[in-house]
């Protein structure tokens, strides 16, 4: 069995296949053009369908990234098994979602500005430490909400409770996930109202397109912080810079954008008390060589695939 693997990861793999390492920024050689398995990292959508087109013998597509939008729209036939690299970035993604919530929460980005102005902020300690705003700067005691209750949020949860938050989740369905409640999607209004920190890792799909909107920043405890390292699609972003200028949102912290890289002339780059960074959440993927080890062996002797999106 031939697997082409990318020239963007290291990825030794150990089963009994030819391995070829092939550039992602060229067409694949013809005479690898047999290959049964292509695994990805940072292929672009336009090389993916290019790909679809000239891979005839392909039987899998392995992904690492946790979401496989990109290759369930690239056009690979119906006989192409296409799996995800769910699990592989949990630790990295939680790990940056930590981050962003407390730099949102302790509002690094002013503190930052502070710092290149060359200014010591007195205004801020003076907010900071007041009686009436103190809790606003803290996790302890913060209702932290994540849409998208998957191994990832399973990984953060625990993180955000050693450090005193309350955490639940929103899902599809309801249900205790992790050790924690998870609420069904039908009753995320109530859930958004009591919440002081919302984060999003959802992936993009035709149901969560634009999911983050007016109503449901508006549904939000005011002053509350937003946080996304899920996908750009998902987010309203007209909406999400409304409720930052309106201070409907307090801070927003977000790793992900419609259009990557985001143009300098977007307005988000310009919009009061927020963070971005350039989509490096999950940008390691831990395990990556045992999981196609494991999927290309499942492959060989019929068994399930592990995190198959599509039969």
């Amino acid at each position: 069995m031939k697997i082409l693997i990318p020239n963007t990861i290291d990825l030794p793999v150990k089963a009994d296949v030819e391995a070829v390492v092939y550039d992602i920024d060229a067409a694949v050689p013809e005479e690898h053009r047999d290959a049964e398995v292509l695994v990805v990292w940072h292929n672009s959508s336009d090389w993916l369908q290019e790909a679809a087109r000239m891979l005839p013998r392909l039987r899998l597509v392995q992904a690492l990234a946790s979401g496989a939008d990109v290759v369930l729209n690239a056009g690979f036939g119906d006989e192409v098994r296409i799996c995800s690299g769910r699990s592989l970035h949990d630790g990295p993604v939680a790990e940056h979602a930590l981050t962003l919530i407390l730099s949102a929460v302790r509002r690094l980005d002013r503190l930052h500005d502070a710092q290149r102005e060359h200014r010591w902020d007195e205004d801020f300690n003076d907010v900071q430490s007041a009686p009436e705003t103190q809790q606003a700067y803290t996790l302890a005691g913060a209702r932290v909400t994540i849409w998208g209750f998957g191994s990832i949020a399973g990984t953060l949860a625990p993180l955000l409770t050693a450090l005193g938050a309350e955490v639940q989740g929103i899902a599809r369905t309801a249900g205790i996930r992790s050790g924690y409640p998870v609420h069904a999607d039908a009753d995320a209004a109530a859930i958004l109202a009591a919440t002081d920190v919302l984060v999003s890792i959802l992936p993009a799909t035709p149901e969560t397109t634009d999911l983050f909107d007016a109503e449901v920043f508006g549904a939000l405890r005011p002053g509350a912080a937003f946080v996304n390292v899920g996908r750009g699609a998902t987010v309203d972003e007209a909406a999400l810079l409304a409720a930052l200028e309106s201070g409907r949102l307090r801070a927003a912290a977000i790793d992900v954008t419609k259009s990557e890289p985001l143009p300098a002339s977007d307005p988000l780059w310009g919009a009061p008390n927020l963070l971005i960074t350039p989509h490096i959440a999950g940008n390691r993927p831990v395990g990556a060589a045992a999981l196609v080890d494991q999927n290309v062996t499942r492959l060989s002797t019929g068994d399930d695939l592990i995190n198959q999106v599509r039969p």
